[in-house]
């Protein structure tokens, strides 16, 4: 086996992998906060966030993940033009979503655990009353800023001559005609999506900080058993916030500076790109299975799922005697 048989190998395993464990992984939280809200009537504002966030997951690891999966194993001609524009298109409006809602979710954190006379504290109000229509204005602004992909995205090129200021997605083509549109496309979407990574870091930090003044005070101070556990479910929900945001920064990171670096080539390589399109996608394999153990409601359901596949099995058991 060659060189180059092992990296298309080891590439479609990688991606097979991503896609193994995003889909399933994200279909339970969308579930678990879906039953959540039949039983009780209503979710949490975290818990709305999640849910959107793991939906946003959910259909890039479908939209991009699938075919980068298929691609690897060789499969061709998936898409035809139109099939292309769509899939790129809805790809680019859920993964700018899956960093904005992850982004409100640090910010949201952030206002919950700021004390009283911060400047944050007004917000502990507004943002659960107006979140229907943060979330409702956060997706028509990625349709309406990714239109122009519909004009841009191809399945394939005459005589399969691939023009420059052209990205290869293996299952697709982005092309764009002048290299102005393809720098200030390119540059737009990296400082738009640098805005919100300096944002949840930011916001992060603030969380840590917070809680660390926080642990300072009640170490000295006895605080009533009931504080003390409301306390730790905050300090864990902030974790896993923190958490989270960490690496959607690693893994943005390394997909934002590969992609800089490619605006700055006629051709990049194709590893490079298959490297940006793998950590692109980690994030949405990565943050359900953090939501799955940090979260109460989904843990429930979990622990739920577990105990009923105990209970079938020791049925068949008796049964069976």
């Amino acid at each position: 086996m060659d060189t180059t048989d092992t990296r298309h190998l080891f590439k479609a395993a990688a991606f097979l992998i991503l896609t193994a464990i995003s889909i399933p992984a994200n279909l339970f939280v969308c579930i678990a906060f879906f039953q959540t809200l039949v039983k009780e009537g209503k979710l949490m504002t975290a818990d709305i966030v999640l849910c959107h966030l793991a939906f946003a997951n959910l259909m890039v690891a479908l939209i991009r993940s699938i075919p980068q999966t298929m691609a690897a194993f060789g499969s061709k001609d998936m898409f035809d033009d139109d099939g292309c524009k769509m899939a790129i298109f809805c790809f680019r409006v859920f993964r700018g979503l899956s960093i904005s809602l992850t982004c409100l979710l640090s910010t949201y954190q952030a206002v919950l655990v700021s004390p009283a006379t911060s400047r944050l504290a007004p917000l502990k109000s507004k943002i659960p009353e107006y979140l229907k229509h943060i979330i409702v204005i956060l997706y028509v602004m990625y349709c309406v800023s990714y239109s122009n992909t519909l004009l841009n995205s191809v399945a394939s090129f005459p005589n399969n001559t691939i023009p420059l200021y052209t990205f290869n997605l293996q299952f697709c083509f982005i092309s764009y005609p002048t290299y102005i549109d393809f720098i200030s496309g390119g540059l737009t979407k990296f400082f738009s999506d640098l805005l919100f990574i300096v944002l949840m870091a930011i916001m992060s930090g603030y969380i840590l900080v917070v809680l660390y003044r926080h642990g300072k005070r009640v170490r000295s101070l006895r605080s009533s058993e009931s504080s003390q556990s409301g306390a730790r479910a905050e300090v864990k929900a902030s974790r896993a916030v923190v958490t989270l945001v960490t690496l959607y920064c690693l893994f943005f990171g390394v997909d934002n500076i590969i992609y800089l670096y490619s605006l700055t080539v006629l051709r990049i390589a194709i590893l490079l790109s298959d490297i940006r399109v793998f950590f692109a996608t980690l994030y949405t394999s990565v943050c359900p299975v953090v939501v799955i153990i940090t979260n109460p409601k989904v843990k429930i359901k979990t622990r739920m799922k577990k105990q009923n596949g105990e209970g079938q099995f020791t049925g068949t058991t008796t049964s069976a005697l």
